[in-house]
């Protein structure tokens, strides 16, 4: 007689999460993301006019924090690389009054380089640059944009009344020990970076050299761009800030410059 068959009951498993495990995933996902935010990306805005028509104020770029800095074994399979003339470059102000002030320029010129310009264009180790991203001094009757003696033959003219407040005493001091022949030459383990906007950049002009441990990293490309203010970075009351952010929710879709969304910086 055969046997009936053996009937197999399945166990059902519980698969629901429990909050601690919820718990867990969620900080697990945030330490992720941290790491990669403050190790390997990390995002700026622009807040000033200095580097026009490469970066616009109200660009919020995302910085690459890994290729400028110094290589580790634990990380091998990351592209580390030096400063390259013609970098943009993230970097913390070389001033002892703000010490935690980022700054993006250009890198000009990499130790060894002799600089100088004329007529606001520059001559790298004897040899004129086509910089067609460059703003040049011009006779359109702006004063801002009006030929400047210090800031457009540099460093061929020593800082004058015109450019009280803007050169630090410390470069003033220091800029006439890197003058060789007319030419500013970069020493060693230091940048010499200018913004894109030659005309309206407060960059190693007026404050000097940018030391390589300085630099954080260089800005890959714009992730997001709101027409912003030029006054805005002075705008520093709770008031005011609150009111931008008002501003940002009723016309993010009409005041965002969309075009410039994913734009490669170069």
């Amino acid at each position: 007689m055969a046997s009936e068959p053996e009937e197999v009951t399945a166990k059902q498993v519980d698969q629901t999460e429990t909050p601690l495990e919820s718990l867990a995933s969620i900080c697990t996902v945030l330490a992720i993301g941290l790491f990669v935010m403050t190790f390997v990306f990390q995002n700026y805005e622009i807040p000033s006019a200095s580097m026009t028509q490469t970066l616009l104020i109200g660009d919020h770029v995302l910085v690459d924090r890994t290729s400028f800095a110094p290589p580790t074994k634990w990380a091998p399979f990351v592209h580390y690389r030096d400063v390259h003339r013609g970098d943009v470059i993230v970097f913390y102000k070389p001033n002892p009054e703000t010490p935690d002030l980022f700054l993006v320029k250009r890198a000009i010129g990499i130790p060894g380089d002799r600089i100088h310009l004329r007529n606001g264009i520059v001559y790298l180790n004897g040899v004129e640059q086509n910089e067609p991203q460059a703003g040049k001094p011009s006779a359109d009757g702006d004063p801002q944009h009006a030929y400047n003696p210090y800031r457009d033959d540099f460093p061929d003219v020593p800082p004058g009344p015109m450019e009280s407040g803007e050169v630090t005493a410390s470069w003033a001091l220091d800029l006439p020990n890197h003058i060789q022949n007319g030419d500013l030459v970069v020493p060693p383990g230091m940048v010499f970076a200018m913004g894109d906007n030659r005309t309206e950049s407060l960059d190693g002009r007026y404050w000097g050299f940018v030391p390589r441990q300085n630099i954080v990293g260089r800005p890959l490309f714009v992730y997001w761009s709101f027409e912003t203010p030029a006054d805005q970075i002075e705008k520093t009351s709770m008031g005011d800030r609150l009111s931008f952010m008002a501003h940002i929710l009723i016309h993010f879709f009409d005041e965002t410059r969309w075009r410039r969304t994913f734009h490669i910086i170069r």
